[in-house]
């Protein structure tokens, strides 16, 4: 049976920046409150040329870059987000075009902030059943287009940004080791996007009731993610027969500074076991994850063959955690030519390609309706 190895890893996050002191001006609320309360300074909030797919394509590219692997290699796309492009088509298959993927299947997965966790899973598990050899999965977010910036409880917790993983099929032993998945839909209102769904579609009613922004019940969150946090560590490294001892870093979801810390308590770690980076870039749901390892790995906090743990929380309710043995990118084999991949050159081979396939189907559409 393969191992799943992470090979690749990339993160991108918009320019613009939204500080506590700017939230100041455009509701009650203050530097001091946040980040007592959260431990959130500020965030980034993407420009209107920006969407999920635009931002989870600068993560894949990088992390391919990483892996040194091309996009027509890769046989699966999962893409995770909170703030979808739309309902469908999937934000997976929107990626898969614009980086080349000619060969890729793609598919979205809905589980909030325990996205990423939860795709990373899939796909590994699709890796080691030896279907596949080459997978990405993106947790990319635009959340400020679904934030009440009128409601202090929300509108300073969240950001917009993605992180990307690049996992692949290897006869070495590591990669990923184990995951659990949990989810308690008696919760789900906790934490939710009511509108724009086939229950309540978009009318004017639920526009005026604020009902396609984001509901959270602040308190009954923090008390969930609280309980399930170091649980869900626990469980994970008795699945893989590991002990506290043996991990190197936990890289927690970036929802709160209060409820890493809780966690921290829970499993008597100090806090800097803990990749943590909230205070920068607020929650950015399913991307908080891949872009804290992205940081972690720059700033040498996790090496090859260190242990490391994925933890997250998230709306549905759902909850998990995951344990990897990093390895980094695969060896060239000694009987192939190093190659170097250059992402660059896929994107404008995409739009290309995209652009040609577009023409063919309105020419065969054209060809059809003489015919009929």
């Amino acid at each position: 049976m393969p191992f799943a190895h992470i090979t690749g890893w990339g993160m991108y996050v918009p320019e613009p920046v939204l500080t506590n002191n700017d939230l100041a001006k455009m509701v009650d609320t203050n530097d001091q409150w946040i980040r007592e309360r959260t431990g959130i300074r500020e965030r980034h909030i993407a420009r209107e040329t920006e969407f999920p797919s635009t931002l989870g394509v600068e993560a894949a590219l990088k992390a391919l870059a990483v892996a040194n692997l091309a996009p027509t290699e890769l046989d699966l796309i999962i893409c995770t987000s909170s703030s979808p492009e739309y309902i469908f088509p999937a934000t997976a298959c929107l990626i898969q075009d614009q980086i080349g993927a000619t060969k890729a299947g793609a598919f979205d997965i809905q589980a909030a902030c325990t996205g990423f966790i939860f795709s990373v899973n899939m796909a590994a598990q699709a890796i080691r059943s030896g279907s596949i050899k080459n997978a990405l999965v993106v947790g990319t977010e635009v959340l400020s287009r679904i934030i009440n910036w009128t409601d202090r409880n929300t509108c300073i917790l969240f950001g917009d940004g993605a992180g990307a993983f690049v996992l692949q099929a290897s006869d070495k032993p590591g990669g990923v080791i184990s995951a659990v998945m949990h989810s308690d839909g008696s919760g789900a209102d906790a934490l939710s996007l009511p509108g724009g769904g086939t229950r309540c579609p978009a009318t004017e009613i639920t526009v005026r009731e604020g009902k396609h922004f984001v509901h959270m019940d602040g308190k009954e969150v923090f008390r969930f993610a609280t309980r399930v946090m170091g649980h869900a560590v626990t469980e994970a490294l008795e699945s893989a027969n590991m002990k506290l001892e043996d991990v190197a870093c936990i890289v927690p979801h970036q929802a709160n500074y209060r409820i890493i810390e809780t966690a921290a308590r829970y499993l008597k770690l100090p806090m800097d076991k803990f990749m943590v980076n909230v205070d920068r870039y607020g929650n950015t749901s399913t991307a908080s994850i891949p872009i804290a390892t992205v940081e972690a790995l720059q700033n040498k906090r996790i090496r090859p063959g260190d242990k490391v743990v994925f933890v997250g929380f998230g709306g549905g309710l759902t909850w998990g955690a995951m344990t990897v043995e990093w390895t980094g990118p695969l060896p060239t084999p000694p009987t192939q030519k190093k190659k170097h991949i250059y992402p660059l050159q896929y994107r404008i081979f995409a739009k290309v390609r995209s652009l040609l396939l577009r023409i063919l189907r309105r020419i065969e559409g054209l060809l059809s309706r003489k015919e009929l």
